[in-house]
C-alpha cells in the first residue's frame, strides 16, 4: 500500500526533518491559542494540527471526494484545515471571497460542497443553505470543537485523484473550477528538491491570499522544505514592509502590483531596515522593466526575479539555466527538469503562446469536459501567454493571447504599451484597456498613476508615446488615477477598468 504521507499533499511535513523549527509566524491574530496575538507555529505543530482537521472532519460524516470550501483570510488554520480536509481524502475548495455573492454561491454549487470553513468577518458571504463551521469560533461548533486531536493514517490517493479545485477569475461568465491532482502539484512541489538545503534556511514572507495559486503554493512549499514563512492575513503596502524589517524576512514573495503599492511608501521605506532580504520574487502578473528596476533599488542586496504560473499548470515550468548562465532581467527563467515546453503560433519556434506538457497541468475542469477539450490536447495545456525565447533558451512572457484587441487593423499588446509607458518619468503604474471604436475596431485607453508629486500632460505622454513606439498602440485617451483598482488577487482589476473607460464618455483621437 502506497504511504499516503508521500503521496496525499496534505502530507508535506518531513518527518525525518527538525519538527521543532518554526514553520508558521502567524499575523492574523486567529486560530488556537493565539489570543489575538502573533503566533509561531512549529512544523510539528502543523502535523499535529492537520490531523486533527481530518479526524475532525471524518468524524462528521464527511466521506472520500467530498468538498469542503474555505472562505477565510490567511491563518494558520486556514492553511491548517486545507491540509486536513487533504488528508482526509476530501476536496478542498479555496474560494475568494471578494467576488460578488452570486459569484461565490456558484463556486459552492459548481464544486458540490458539503462544508464551508469560513472566519468570522467572512462567514456573511456564506450561504446559509450550507453548514458553516467558524475558524476563529473557541465553540465546541467551531474550529477548535472541530479539532480532534491523535494519530491519522493519511489517505493514499488513487492516480490524478483530486486535491483541490480552484476557481479562475475568468474575464467573462462565472469562473471555471480547475482541476488538480495530488500526484501533479506534488511533482510541482518536487522539481525545487534540488534547491531543498538552500531554501530550508529561508524566512519567506506570504501577503497574497491563500486562496490563490501563487500564496498557496509558497505556504506548502515552506512546509514541504522545512522553512519557515511569515504568515500576513492580508496585503497592506506599509504593514508588508514593517514585517519584511521586523521578521528579518529573507524572501519577499508577491504579485506586482503588491510591490508597485510598497514603494510608494517612502517613509516606511526608509525607516525599516531591509537588509536581510536576499530575494524577491514577484509573479502571477505582468512585470515591467520600470517597476523590476524601482524595487531592485529599494532591495539593492536581493536576488530580484520574475516568476510564473497559472491556476491550470502551477509556478514550476521554469528554473535555473543547465549552465549557470545568470537570469536576464524580466526573464523568467529556462525550462525546468521534466517540463515540456513549446510556443506556437508565433512566427517561428521562438515567439509564440507557451503551451505546457508534464504531471503538474490539471487533470480537467469541473463540470466542463469541452473546455477541457479546447484547452488541453494531447497533453499540451496551451497557456494564452505569449512569450518570446532568446538564444540561451531563457524565456520572456510579453502579453495574454486574450488580452490582445485590433486597432486600424494592427494586434495591439496591452503590456508592450504598459512597459513602454511606465519608463515616462511621470507615470509610476500604467494599465491599457480596449474601448470599442465604430471606425479602428478599438482604441488603447490609459490608466495611469502618476510618480508621488507629478503630474500628468495627456498630450505630452500620447507625443512620448507616439515618438517612442507604433503610433496604431498609442493611447488615444489617458486617464489619471490616484491608484489602481484591485481585484481580490492584488492584480489590477482590468475588468473594472474597461468598465470606467466604457462608461466615461471618452472620445478617441485619432
Amino acid at each position: 500500500m502506497a504511504d499516503g504521507l508521500q503521496t496525499n499533499l496534505g502530507g508535506l511535513v518531513q518527518r525525518e526533518r527538525d519538527l521543532d523549527k518554526t514553520a508558521f509566524i502567524d499575523l492574523s491574530g486567529i486560530g488556537p491559542d493565539t489570543d489575538g496575538q502573533p503566533h509561531r507555529y512549529s512544523h510539528r505543530a502543523m502535523d499535529e494540527l492537520a490531523n486533527a482537521v481530518a479526524r475532525g472532519l471524518r468524524a462528521r460524516g464527511l466521506e472520500r471526494g467530498d468538498a469542503v470550501a474555505i472562505v477565510a483570510e490567511n491563518s494558520v488554520a486556514y492553511f491548517a484545515a486545507y491540509m486536513g480536509i487533504l488528508r482526509a481524502g476530501l476536496v478542498a475548495v479555496p474560494v475568494n471571497y471578494k467576488q460578488p455573492l452570486k459569484t461565490i454561491e456558484h463556486i459552492l454549487t459548481d464544486s458540490e460542497t458539503r462544508l464551508i470553513l469560513a472566519d468570522a468577518d467572512r462567514a456573511g458571504v456564506c450561504p446559509d443553505t450550507y453548514p458553516v463551521i467558524s475558524l476563529d469560533g473557541s465553540s465546541a461548533d467551531d474550529f477548535a470543537g472541530l479539532l480532534d486531536p491523535g494519530p491519522f493514517e493519511i489517505v493514499s490517493p488513487e492516480p490524478e485523484e483530486t486535491a483541490m479545485i480552484l476557481y479562475t477569475s475568468g474575464s467573462t461568465g462565472m469562473p471555471k473550477g480547475v482541476l488538480l491532482s495530488h500526484e501533479g502539484q506534488l511533482f510541482a512541489l518536487s522539481r525545487w528538491e534540488g534547491d531543498r538545503a538552500e531554501l530550508a534556511r529561508q524566512r519567506l514572507l506570504i501577503a497574497a491570499p491563500q486562496y490563490h495559486m501563487n500564496a498557496l503554493f509558497i505556504s506548502k512549499m515552506a512546509l514541504y522544505m522545512n522553512a519557515t514563512a511569515v504568515l500576513m492575513p492580508r496585503f497592506k503596502a506599509d504593514d508588508y514592509i514593517r514585517a519584511i524589517s521586523e521578521y528579518a524576512v529573507t524572501w519577499v514573495t508577491s504579485v506586482p502590483t503588491m510591490l508597485a503599492l510598497a514603494v510608494r511608501e517612502k517613509e516606511t521605506l526608509a525607516a525599516s531596515d531591509l537588509s536581510s532580504v536576499e530575494r524577491l520574487s514577484m509573479g502571477s502578473a505582468p512585470l515591467t522593466e520600470a517597476l523590476f528596476d524601482e524595487v531592485q533599488s529599494h532591495f539593492p542586496t536581493a536576488n530580484v526575479s520574475n516568476f510564473y504560473g497559472t491556476t491550470e499548470h502551477g509556478p514550476s515550468a521554469f528554473g535555473a539555466h543547465p549552465d549557470g548562465l545568470a537570469r536576464p532581467k524580466l526573464s523568467l527563467g529556462y525550462a525546468a527538469p521534466g517540463m515540456e515546453l513549446r510556443l506556437v503560433g508565433g512566427p517561428d519556434e521562438n515567439t509564440g503562446v507557451l503551451e505546457a506538457r508534464s504531471p503538474s497541468n490539471l487533470t480537467g475542469y469541473k463540470n466542463l469536459p469541452e473546455k477541457m477539450a479546447e484547452v488541453v490536447v494531447d497533453g499540451w495545456y496551451h497557456t494564452k501567454d505569449v512569450m518570446t525565447r532568446d538564444e540561451n533558451g531563457f524565456y520572456f512572457i510579453t502579453g495574454r493571447e486574450d488580452d490582445m484587441f485590433v486597432c486600424n487593423g494592427e494586434n495591439v499588446f496591452p503590456g508592450d504599451v504598459e512597459r513602454l509607458l511606465e519608463m515616462h518619468p511621470d507615470i509610476d503604474q500604467a494599465s491599457v484597456v480596449p474601448l470599442e471604436d465604430p471606425v479602428r475596431g478599438h482604441a488603447p485607453i490609459a490608466f495611469v498613476v502618476p510618480v508621488a508629486g507629478h503630474e500628468i500632460d495627456e498630450a505630452a505622454i500620447q507625443h512620448y508615446a507616439r515618438e517612442n513606439g507604433p503610433a496604431f498602440q498609442f493611447p488615444r485617451s489617458v486617464i489619471t488615477l490616484d491608484e489602481m483598482p484591485l481585484a481580490g488577487t492584488n492584480k489590477i482589476d482590468r475588468g473594472m477598468l474597461m468598465q470606467m473607460a466604457a462608461e466615461g464618455n471618452l472620445t478617441a483621437k485619432a
